[in-house]
């Protein structure tokens, strides 16, 4: 759809009343001549001021007018320009929410920039507007802030690790020094934004990177696609890939430290249409556990939470979707029954988490240390309680159901829908229903939402399709953030866990073995006290936690599994 026609800063002048016909007439003649802006060619004559400007494009037109020196800009935001195209525009990014960038320009009628930008970013662009000595001001600050982030990766070392043996970033060739670095800068962005994933992603005429941080997918930057074949090179190098392969997916790991902290980056690349599209899990090897009381779950499913892991004997799921938190409450677990009178020892890839007293495997595939393998020699190792970091098989589940049965605390990581969809998996996966019933003595289901930012919360009058969705009839208050500079404007800070806790008692295994319909046994567990998913949500969006969108999808994403 053609966008409709503008008017220009001269003609709003002149209805203002701020200058006259022939005043414009002749500041075009001499525009020609000299190439200046007009806004600037006005003030340098003495027809007018800036801040007359500034008021007529706020009072006539409704361009919001903004003091960049009073405001903090997310580097993540101001990096969706790039610089040269900031400066040729005298324009800098302020803010983000569902796909409006606010921009801070000296000339917010240049429907040229605009449209630079909006193709550019892929966002439609709202301009507010500043004196451009404030703006120029704002580049200056914030791009030479980007350029910090890149410098101190060189000079501080962060350090690469493969097998234990810590590369420097100059021994590792790469296409250039620039895309290297690129690379390294990333890294460290997203490493100290909290991001758990990073993408760099191919485009026809741009190369995108995207974070994920708290669950959400962002926009960080867009740069030119050249920088790609020197960031797939570093990669590729750093993770032991075969550089001259580009048609197969590779997958490989690293090691990163930082700060005096260690970090494992999870790495794959995939061939797209226009290129290689490179994923970074980024893994944080934490050395401090959160406490049961603090991951969310409801005190009544608290109780039933500590009965299972401190059982002596049999298996206890913790289930739900990659990234949803099932590692920090397997941990919190491992914490909660540590001493020095029970004998631990986990198998996991990577070793997240550094427990004193906890004997640690880490699975290595190029030396054949699979989870099968490293399974069997524990259980020669006499156990009181084995932890496994992810039951992704048939085998290694017949492993942990039957260690269960043979007088051992199973904790194990397991791809689930919910809690019934655990139960109902291990049969599809060809372990006997009699095996387990006879193991398994719990499941925990989870999810993670984003919880509400407490600098910016705000009180309202819960919607009609809200109520719908939290099967309420009468009026309620719910809570949201507004978006704030401690938020990066989403109204989101952190994540929170949904929980839903199944206990496995001698009635629920006798319900298993007359009947496997899923349904039937989920009515079943709820009549006997079990709280859903859904349930524990709805508690959470009414107690001001998370919000009822954050519920919604949450909700949507089971329906799609």
């Amino acid at each position: 759809m053609q966008k409709q026609k503008r008017k220009g800063l001269g003609d709003i002048l002149v209805e203002a009343g701020l200058i006259s016909k022939e005043q414009l007439d002749k500041a075009l003649k001499l525009q020609k001549k000299t190439g200046q802006k007009l806004g600037v060619l006005l003030v340098s004559e003495g027809i007018v001021t800036q801040e007359d400007i500034m008021r007529v494009l706020e009072e006539k037109i409704g361009v919001l007018r903004v003091a960049l020196e009073e405001c903090n800009i997310d580097p993540a935001v101001c990096s969706l320009i790039p610089e040269k195209l900031a400066r040729r525009y005298e324009l800098i990014p302020i803010a983000q929410k569902d796909g409006v960038l606010r921009v801070a320009m000296s000339d917010p009628l240049n429907v040229f920039a605009i449209d630079d930008i909006e193709d550019y970013t892929g966002m439609r662009v709202e301009p507010v507007v500043d004196f451009a000595s404030s703006i120029k001001n704002a580049i200056d600050k914030y791009y030479r802030t980007q350029h910090v982030l890149v410098e101190p990766v060189k000079e501080k070392g962060i350090l690469f690790k493969i097998d234990e043996e810590t590369i420097e970033l100059e021994s590792v060739e790469a296409e250039n020094e620039s895309a290297s670095m690129l690379l390294n800068s990333i890294i460290e962005q997203a490493i100290r934004n909290g991001s758990g994933d990073i993408h760099i992603e191919p485009l026809q005429n741009a190369l995108k990177i995207r974070f994920r941080t708290d669950g959400q997918m962002h926009e960080v930057m867009r740069t030119e696609i050249g920088m790609l074949n020197g960031v797939l090179a570093k990669i590729k190098a750093i993770c032991g890939m075969n550089m001259n392969e580009k048609a197969v997916p590779q997958d490989g790991r690293v090691k990163v430290s930082l700060d005096g902290r260690d970090y494992n980056l999870k790495v794959s690349i995939l061939p797209t249409v226009f290129g290689e599209k490179i994923a970074i899990r980024i893994v944080h090897k934490k050395t401090s556990v959160i406490p049961k009381e603090q991951l969310g779950i409801c005190q009544e499913d608290l109780v039933k939470f500590e009965r299972m892991i401190k059982s002596p004997k049999g298996l206890v799921l913790i289930t739900g979707p990659e990234g949803s938190g099932k590692t920090t409450t397997l941990y919190s677990a491992v914490s909660e029954i540590n001493s020095p009178n029970v004998h631990i020892i986990t198998i996991e890839d990577p070793v997240e988490y550094v427990i004193e007293g906890v004997n640690q495997v880490q699975v290595n595939m190029k030396t054949g240390l699979t989870y099968e393998k490293g399974l069997s020699s524990i259980l020669e190792q006499g156990p009181d309680v084995i932890v496994i970091g992810d039951i992704k098989d048939a085998k290694t589940a017949e492993i942990a159901v039957k260690a269960a049965m043979g007088g051992h605390l199973v904790l194990g990581a397991f791809c689930a829908n919910d809690t019934l969809d655990a139960v109902l998996t291990l049969v599809e996966m060809g372990i006997d229903p009699f095996f387990i019933a006879s193991s398994l003595i719990g499941v925990i289901s989870q999810r993670l939402v984003r919880k509400i930012c407490p600098n910016c919360i705000k009180k309202y009058v819960a919607t009609d399709e809200e109520l719908s969705l939290l099967e309420l009839d009468r009026p309620v208050e719910l809570y949201s953030g507004n978006g704030c500079a401690e938020c990066s404007g989403t109204g989101y800070k952190g994540k929170l866990g949904v929980f839903e806790v199944l206990n496995v008692d001698k009635s629920f295994r006798d319900m298993m073995k007359e009947n496997f319909a899923k349904e039937k046994l989920r009515k079943f567990c709820v009549l006997r006290g079990m709280k859903t998913l859904k349930e524990n949500a709805k508690q959470l969006v009414l107690e001001g936690k998370t919000t009822a969108f954050e519920m919604s999808r949450m909700l949507s994403f089971e329906e799609e599994l």
